[in-house]
């Protein structure tokens, strides 16, 4: 890595001259007065900014025979610029060689025995994992830890990061210490010491069962009465006061006081005890005499208990400690309470209590991120410092805190404070280059370049060569550009060369070798959205508008993102066509609501309200015909834009945000998928609504069995379409046998028969279809399939097509799929589909255009690796599989290659792909088979 530190040697003085161009600029452009960045303008600023003329705007000029009053109206900060866009550094640990990386992790798991190693262990695979973006898989990872967590410590830290992923938060009616039956999320069972194996099968009843987790026992008034004088055999003295006691009873509360009370100690001689020098009051001794005798505490009050704690930890009580810690912590459920709480804690060492004070700050996250008090308390290096001794202030707990701030906000002054607290308390390696990498790009987005460059630095001396990227951005940044240029050039030649090291390289090129660079990052890596976007405003300012379109829609077609969409909404307000602006930017606040346009100064909402103006107004009639349109031409962009529509005239109706959901996990945008799920789901006008709407967050997050008892409850108290499509969905997702076959489709027609809408009945007709082909019930499933095409629901062609084809007849089947081609907006999938019923070449030719369409499709890859083996091309098929595992590192893709590694008996690579395969899923069948027989 000597390469990263030294600059190569000059080149000639012509190649030095290409880097004399102006520093790139920030999107969100510093003000030199204050040095603040725009993070927004209020509605009177923009409507005076937008009656502006554009004035000196030189990107805005080449346009001015074709740009109309109105777009100028549209557009007050000028066109996109290529010099005003770059890719985010991921803020994510991205090995050099994931698979490998994935393989180690999984083999220390193998032969990991401790089970609170395994928990930090599920955690680091966490962390590596996170660079893919699938929450499912993520929430495995957190899962697995929380099951394998021994410590309480460790227990409240990831039942609360449990509780953050699923944003219950947002669910009204949820407080922060409910677990809604969540057993690995639940604060009670989190604060019990200890491994159960079977923890995870079980369901939680402590919303039913009111006993608390932590025992405190009951108590009799009647033991409360202190003892008469003549029963005592010493009494204590505080204040004129006298509390009468059993000296043995004392005596057996801890050593310190049976040596007092019975050893060579003046005391033992004495039958009254001065005790007005040690810090009890006579409401604590008094409490002190009671439990020395019934070992109870239920009747005194939070104030007592901790005069009862402090005495216990001064003399030693390790009983009483004990009693009381747990006492105290079961009482703890409120954030101020927490506060001044686990400072006590922390004082008196009474670690449950902490433990419990930590929990209720916790599980308030995000919230808790704006309370100043707690902010002050976590973000403290002394506090750090304070919990570390009483064995929280570990990394997995600022891991946490950091990765909430960073989500709330990359630039706050409190994520930088807790990634410091972070870098302070990480260990081992991978978790100091995570620190140190994540600091660097907060400091980065903050505009602190030589801190960031150091965090950067620090970061590729640890081991992770992804953070060269960031050291050559803060050079850029500081005006060494050909530094950068030169790093970056070092870190390609010296490793095997990935899409993100030449999108990097070619912020620091120009010309044809910029473009080159850009080009050879999408073949390398076709998922970064960067080289599409600058090529797209590449062709705008050579006035190509058309172009841009249709290169900016090359990567939103398979990957929805907000900052593609306001690009290519800009192009087209640069066309005055509005309402594919308005619809592009409608969906671009369906997925991020807050969203500022236009470098960050302008409301999404208030152009929504602008452009409102300019195009043909719907009745609700209107939207939804148009909504059937869009549905059935399979655009779920242009669906959500008329749901967007519908819902500004009636944000809470919970059946559009239902069906918004749907389309957003279609288009694999799980988040704004769930927040529109819990949205759905607190509008809800009934029980039985809100049942089916839980249900689907249950099971949308791994919670099968729950979501079904959600769906049964519906169904018990009102029969309704979607209690009986949940149902029969949720059954439908395992392995059928012919009896719960039959089941499902009982549940699909009994949901048939109730109200609901075409769009809705068209997706159960085709679930039925699925479920008859599985039984082999061709005749029915065609006719349900030709049901759900009586009502526009298209893709009941493609179930149309497999039917056909399992009755031979495979030019049909072609035909069919052929139609849902024609008709869909969205077909790469319908492609791939097409390809089974075809021969070779024509099939390939089909393969070949799913993945132009969408290149994160895996079975395109798979499908031709096969073809190659077959003609005894090993090594072409290998590279086949190779090429997309370096973007997309599949469970089927490393099974496949692991597969013909063993075939050509190169059993160590064969090994190393099953074992990264069984890291991201253990229980794969295929691959463990494979993985025995390697191993034997």
């Amino acid at each position: 890595m000597q390469k990263i530190y030294c600059h190569l040697d000059m080149r000639a003085l012509k190649f030095l001259e290409r880097f004399t161009s102006t520093q790139v600029h920030a999107l969100n452009p510093v003000e030199t007065s204050t040095g603040k960045t725009h993070g927004g303008v209020s509605r009177a600023k923009l409507n005076s900014q937008l009656l502006k003329p554009f004035g000196s705007n030189s990107k805005l000029k080449s346009f001015n025979s074709s740009v109309s009053v109105t777009e100028a109206l549209l557009l007050p900060h000028g066109l996109p610029n290529t010099d005003l866009i770059e890719p985010s550094i991921e803020p994510h640990l991205k090995p050099i060689d994931f698979v490998e990386i994935l393989a180690d992790l999984y083999r220390r798991l193998e032969s990991c025995e401790s089970q609170s190693d395994r928990s930090l262990l599920f955690v680091e695979q966490y962390s590596l994992l996170r660079s893919l973006g699938d929450p499912k898989l993520l929430r495995r990872c957190l899962r697995a830890a929380r099951q394998n967590a021994v410590d309480v410590n460790t227990k409240v830290v990831l039942s609360a990061w449990l509780r953050f992923e699923r944003r219950e938060d947002e669910l009204s009616g949820m407080s922060a210490m409910d677990c809604g039956g969540q057993v690995l999320e639940c604060p009670k069972i989190a604060l019990e010491y200890g491994f159960d194996p079977n923890l995870i099968s079980t369901h939680c009843h402590c919303d039913q069962d009111q006993t608390k987790a932590i025992d405190v026992p009951s108590f009799n008034e009647n033991e409360c009465v202190g003892l008469e004088q003549e029963e005592s055999n010493v009494t204590f003295c505080i204040d004129n006061e006298e509390i009468n006691c059993l000296r043995g009873k004392i005596a057996m509360l801890s050593s310190p006081l049976k040596a007092m009370l019975y050893g060579s100690f003046k005391e033992s001689r004495k039958g009254r005890i001065d005790f007005s020098e040690n810090g009890i009051s006579v409401k604590g001794m008094r409490a002190v005499e009671v439990y020395s005798r019934t070992r109870r505490l239920a009747l005194f009050g939070p104030d007592v208990v901790a005069e009862l704690l402090c005495f216990a930890n001064r003399f030693c009580c390790e009983e009483m400690m004990s009693a009381c810690d747990a006492y105290l912590a079961s009482m703890v459920d409120n954030i101020d309470d927490a506060l001044v709480l686990i400072e006590y804690g922390l004082e008196e060492m009474a670690y449950l209590l902490v433990a419990a004070c930590l929990q209720v700050l916790l599980r308030e996250f995000p919230n808790s991120l704006y309370n100043p008090k707690v902010m002050k308390f976590l973000c403290s290096s002394k506090t750090r410092e304070r919990l570390a001794m009483a064995g929280h202030g570990s990394f997995l707990l600022y891991y946490f805190l950091s990765h909430v701030a960073m989500e709330e906000s990359m630039v706050s002054t409190t994520t930088v404070m807790l990634l410091e607290r972070l870098e302070e308390c990480a260990t081992q390696k991978w978790q100091k280059t995570l620190a140190l990498h994540q600091l660097g790009c907060v400091l980065l987005e903050r505009r602190e370049f030589k801190d960031a460059q150091y965090r950067f630095l620090a970061a590729v001396e640890a081991g992770h060569v992804y953070s060269v990227a960031g050291v050559a951005r803060t050079k850029y940044k500081q005006g060494q550009q050909y530094s950068a240029y030169t790093l970056m050039s070092s870190i390609i030649s010296e490793y095997k060369p990935a899409g993100w090291m030449y999108q990097e390289r070619s912020l620091y090129n120009i010309g044809k070798e910029k473009i080159s660079d850009l080009s050879t990052a999408t073949e390398l890596d076709p998922v970064l959205s960067f080289p599409y976007k600058y090529r797209a405003i590449a062709k705008m300012e050579e006035k190509q508008i058309s172009g841009a379109i249709i290169e900016i829609d090359k990567t939103i077609r398979f990957k929805l993102s907000p900052d593609c969409l306001e690009l290519r909404a800009w192009f087209f307000l640069t066309l005055a066509d509005y309402e594919s602006a308005l619809r592009d930017i409608r969906v671009l606040l369906t997925l991020e609501p807050n969203y500022m346009m236009f470098h960050g100064k302008t409301r999404g909402d208030y152009l929504v309200e602008v452009l409102s103006h300019r195009v043909k107004q719907m009745t609700e009639a209107d939207c939804w015909m148009h909504l059937y349109d869009q549905w059935s031409s399979v655009d779920d962009i242009g669906s959500l834009a008329i749901i967007h529509q519908m819902l500004r005239n009636d944000p809470g109706k919970s059946l559009l945000l239902f069906r918004q959901s749907l389309l957003l996990l279609r288009l694999n945008c799980q988040k704004a998928a769930m927040r529109s799920l819990r949205l759905a789901r607190n509008n809800s006008s009934s029980d039985h609504e809100r049942l089916v709407y839980e249900g689907w967050i249950l099971y949308d997050t791994g919670n099968r069995e729950q979501a079904l008892s959600k769906a049964e409850k519906s169904i018990h108290t009102r029969r309704s379409f979607e209690a009986f499509f949940l149902k029969a969905y949720v059954l439908a997702d395992t392995s059928l046998d012919p009896e719960s076959s039959s089941h499902v489709i009982q549940l699909l027609e009994e949901a048939l028969k109730c109200p609901s809408d075409g769009l809705r009945k068209g997706q159960a007709l085709n679930n039925l279809g699925s479920i008859y082909v599985d039984c082999g019930k061709l005749e029915e499933a065609a006719n349900s399939y030709l049901s759900a095409l009586d009502i526009k629901h298209t893709r009941a062609h493609q179930g149309l097509a497999r039917v056909y084809h399992l009755k031979n007849q495979r030019k049909a089947a072609y035909e069919e799929m052929t139609k849902l081609i024609e008709k869909a907006q969205n077909n790469a999938s319908a492609y791939e589909k097409r390809s089974e019923y075809c021969d070779p070449e024509m099939a390939k030719k089909d393969l070949d255009m799913a993945t132009n369409l969408d290149p994160l499709r895996t079975y395109p890859y798979r499908y031709r690796a096969a073809v190659l083996m077959d003609e005894q091309k090993e090594s072409e098929a290998v590279e086949e599989l190779t090429k997309a595992i370096a973007f997309k590192p599949d469970l089927q893709m490393l099974h496949l290659r692991a597969a013909f590694h063993e075939s050509s008996g190169d059993l160590s690579s064969a090994l190393q792909d099953c074992q990264a395969a069984l890291c991201m899923d253990p229980n794969h069948t295929d691959t463990l088979d494979l993985y025995n027989r390697a191993r034997d």
